[in-house]
């Protein structure tokens, strides 16, 4: 019986989550620590602090570090290179843990993480073919073809973000463009798109906070009865529908997997997947599907994800 364990460190946006996994992806313990917007020292520290915490617990058995972060990283060197293009320092983050904590230790992109755990213990267990499009406070994809994880030349690839939405509603990205996907259809889409549309619907029920994000939750909470929302939420399932028939053309997989938080309740997976145009996704012969995985601890199952196939590839 394999009782071998790994240590997944998964630091997102607004918290640093640790656990421990066994092999099968039975999540054994976890403990979480507040983070928020940090830079590359900062968010290295917190990770030590947060694992010099956790593994004080004796009888841990890991035999790998494994984590996923936002931004750019090389898989192969363990090499974080940015967060954002105002977020950027060359960090040999896998070399830095592995020293001092005594045991090998893998890092890769949150996203490609997250494909990673759809391959080990979700939807893509029957694929070597698939897309799996994270789609919470921004979005991003992990590309796999003949079994293999796209990474890219500059260990970027997946930015999908940053395609165009197929809608004419001049919406400006941060990447320069107006209407790519992303400012129309994640987190930051629904709260930018809803503060430039609001003029036009002054009688909305949509709460429209001066700090912090309009709720998504909400807005899919107040279709049925608030225009400006049955717009947001439209547009979105548009942009997003529109992508994946264009990201199927492209790569060609029998398994497209939704995940993140935006996709979570299912609410927006019924408006896309009326949208989807059937001859076009005919050869996504396993379907269009919401993750299986649960949306809190799929980053976590992606950052042991890595360790897994770390120490598998070494053998």
């Amino acid at each position: 019986m394999d009782t071998k364990t790994y240590i997944g460190v998964d630091l997102g946006g607004t918290k640093l989550l640790i656990g421990e996994v066994d092999a099968s992806g039975k999540i054994l313990r976890t403990k979480k620590y507040p983070s928020g917007r940090l830079n590359q020292a900062q968010a290295l520290a917190l990770i030590q602090k947060g694992l010099d915490d956790f593994l004080e617990t004796p009888g841990c058995a890991a035999q790998a570090i494994g984590t996923g972060m936002v931004g750019r990283i090389d898989s192969k060197t363990g090499i974080w290179y940015e967060i954002s293009p105002d977020r950027k320092e060359t960090v040999e983050i896998g070399k830095i843990l592995a020293q001092r904590y005594g045991m090998p230790c893998f890092v890769d992109n949150d996203v490609r993480s997250a494909t990673k755990a759809e391959l080990l213990f979700g939807c893509g267990r029957s694929s070597r073919d698939l897309i799996y499009i994270n789609i919470g406070t921004g979005i991003a994809a992990g590309f796999v073809s003949g079994g293999r994880l796209i990474t890219g030349g500059h260990c970027n690839a997946g930015e999908v973000g940053h395609t165009s939405s197929g809608l004419d509603l001049r919406v400006p990205c941060e990447c320069g463009r107006t209407d790519c996907v992303e400012p129309v259809a994640s987190g930051l889409g629904f709260d930018r798109c809803g503060r430039l549309l609001a003029p036009a619907y002054p009688d909305t029920l949509l709460t429209i906070p001066p700090e912090g994000r309009i709720s998504v939750a909400e807005v899919f909470r107040l279709y049925g009865q608030d225009p400006l929302c049955r717009v947001l939420t439209d547009n979105a399932a548009a942009a997003i529908a529109n992508l994946i028939m264009n990201l199927v053309r492209f790569n060609d997989p029998d398994t497209v997997v939704l995940g993140g938080g935006v996709m979570s309740d299912g609410f927006l997976y019924h408006k896309v997947m009326e949208k989807l145009n059937p001859y076009t996704i005919r050869y996504v012969t396993n379907g269009v599907m919401l993750t299986a995985l649960d949306p809190g601890y799929i980053g976590l199952l992606g950052a042991c994800s890595n360790a897994i196939t770390g120490m598998e590839e070494r053998k």
